[in-house]
Parts: C-alpha cells; structure tokens; sequence
C-alpha cells in the first residue's frame, strides 16, 4: 500500500455515487462517555442494529476499539467482520477514506486530514490523533493505495456526490475557520476537484439549524437520489429558524446545472419536529473539559436526508415522529428497487449526527 505523490484527477480517478455497488461498509464502534450517554451502550444497541440491517445486503466491517473488541467479537453479527481499529470517536463518514475509483477497475483511497471538526478552533474533542489514522487503516485493510492530504482538513460528511462530476457541500462547513482559514473558496473549490476527480462543485449556502457539531455538513440536508437529482432537507413552518435555512438551499439548486448541464431536480422531505435534549439525556453524558456538551433543552440537528444507501437498501432514521411515514414513503418512490429500513435513531443524533455519519462504504471496484 503506497503514498500517492499525484493527485487522483491526474491518475482518472474519482469519487462514485454511493448508489453504485458496494464492495462492503465500513463502521466504527461507539464508547466515549463523554458523547455517548450511559456508557455509550444504548448507542451501542442501535450502532449494532444498524450494522446488521446492512449486512443483511452487503459485507460490513466494523472497527473497535481494543477495550471493547473482546465484547463485540462476542455479538456474533453474521456478515460482520470485527477489526481492531484505533480510534477516538465513531464517525467514519468524517475520519474515514474516500475511495476513489477508474475505469479499470481500480480503487484508490483519499486519506485527509482530520481534526475532530474544527480543530483547536472549534473541534468537538482533543486529542483527535487516532481518528486521523483511520483512514490510512482502512485503506491498508482494503490493500490500496492512498492519497494523504496532511494540510488539507475535510470530512466525508461535507461532501457527497453524483459519480458523473458533480459535488455537493455547504460553504457553512468548508468555509468554516476551523477547517482550512488560510485557504480562498476557490482554492478549496481546485482541491475538491483534483481530489474527488469532479469537475464542477454546488455550494448550498448552509446545513440543517443547529449542527453544530459538525458546522453544516451537506450529508444532513441534501443528497444526490440520481444524476441531476437531488433531496432536500425542508421545513413548511416560516416561523422556524430551519425554513430559511432550507429556502436558501432550494433558490440556490433550482438556479444551478450539474457537470453535465443537467436542471437540478429538487425533492423536498420535511423535518421532523423539533427534537429537544431531556434531562435523563443530559445527565446521562460524562461532562468532560474541552468536548461538546449536550445540555438539556438543546435543539438537535434532526434530519431524514442522514440516510445510508447500501447495495439492496435505504437505512433511514426515522424518530416516531408524524414526518417519518411521509419521508419513508418518498424515498420508497424514489428508490423503487430497493428496501427501505427505518431504524429509530434517536440515541445516534444524541451523539451528534446520523446513521449516514457512521457509514462508509468501499465502492466495487
């Protein structure tokens, strides 16, 4: 497994559509007590339902922490593979590699630098060293060559796209201090571009209200259904602060064409209610100097479009909320071929994101 010295638009790769096959998925194990209440272990139940709906369509790979590996060896998950992988927190989608893929049937992976979301700045954690690893590992599992990216910070999460060009992110995110300050949008924009082989990037104005965490990650307010075609995290209410938010992005697709002078297509799936941290929650998490804190009556960053799209299925969170038969029905509609899984995921947005944050997937090559 080498080091790349070029870049993967050079060498005619680039990023595919999540929607192509899957050679597998990769995860990571939940047990920071100081994000995940309760010692992590009713995270830990729906992080383990969600790796086995997956692996009822394809491989999956989940990475543990040494301290917990013993236990989950023990889970027995059929079709789940158990590595030891070192790491500080479980979102893959974000310290993970992006593969990247040619027309031979090659794969490489894009390895960049992550710093737990804003680093010294605004990071949710220090230190973040063993995340920043996981790429490399992944990559060294899978036996293909990276791309490492040392003074360019990214997360999978920011970014999403089409497999024909075309990117998606939020200049909420990658534009945030934290991330790359020293760089213009349009130098970040050339990175994107050699990085992800893509050839023109849409940069929807923000995320969903109140992510925080993350600083307005696209994969949580907007994702590619098909070539040209996009769903879009959207709320009725004008009274609410997520209606601007999701007005914004929808003036701005409805004005754009992808790389290949596509109209974007724009399906709206509405909000759930405004989901609200209890006391039992909050209490429940270790408070610990320099992470984030989950205090209660906080809103979170609740959102239908933080789905997972693996070979046979749509994982999608759902939150026994009025919205979730609607968003369920829609996404059946427009993915006609494949099982919808709704999986109540309350416990993985009390971390901080979703069921497409945990996910990662390695592309067939």
């Amino acid at each position: 497994m080498r080091i790349q010295d070029s870049t993967p638009k050079s060498d005619g790769f680039f990023m595919p559509s999540e929607m192509t096959n899957h050679r597998c998925t990769y995860m990571l194990w939940p047990e920071r007590e100081d994000n995940w209440r309760g010692g992590a272990k009713p995270a830990q139940a729906v992080f383990r339902q969600v790796a086995e709906t997956i692996a009822k369509y394809e491989p999956v790979v989940l990475g543990v922490n040494k301290s917990q590996y013993a236990h989950v060896l023990e889970l027995n998950m059929p079709n789940v593979r158990v590595v030891e992988i070192s790491n500080d927190d479980s979102w893959i989608r974000d310290c993970g590699a992006t593969m990247v893929v040619n027309g031979n049937g090659e794969m490489r992976g894009v390895d960049w630098k992550f710093n737990a979301w804003g680093g010294l700045v605004n990071g949710l954690y220090f230190p973040w060293d063993q995340d920043d690893f996981v790429a490399a590992k992944m990559c060294a599992i899978e036996n293909v060559d990276r791309y490492r990216l040392s003074d360019f910070v990214l997360e999978g999460g920011s970014i999403h796209s089409d497999g024909e060009g075309t990117i998606l992110t939020t200049e909420e995110c990658l534009l945030d201090p934290g991330r790359n300050p020293d760089m213009s949008k349009e130098e970040i924009e050339a990175i994107l571009k050699q990085y992800l082989g893509a050839e023109k990037v849409l940069w929807l104005p923000k995320g969903i209200y109140m992510d925080e965490d993350t600083n307005g990650h696209v994969d949580n307010i907007c994702q590619f259904v098909a070539p040209g075609k996009v769903v879009l995290a959207w709320e009725d209410n004008e009274a609410d602060p997520q209606h601007e938010r999701s007005q914004l992005a929808y003036d701005y697709l409805s004005q754009q064409t992808d790389a290949q002078g596509r109209q974007i297509e724009i399906v709206k799936i509405h909000v759930p209610n405004p989901i609200l941290i209890t006391q039992e929650e909050s209490e429940g998490v270790d408070v610990v100097e320099g992470t984030f804190p989950r205090n209660e009556g906080d809103r979170l960053p609740a959102s239908y479009i933080n789905y997972y799209n693996c070979n046979g299925a749509v994982i999608v969170p759902v939150f026994n909320d009025e919205h979730d038969q609607a968003a369920v029905d829609t996404l059946q509609q427009l993915f006609p071929n494949k099982v919808i899984e709704p999986i109540y995921a309350r416990e993985i947005l009390l971390g901080g994101g979703n069921i497409h944050c945990i996910t990662q997937q390695v592309p067939q090559a």
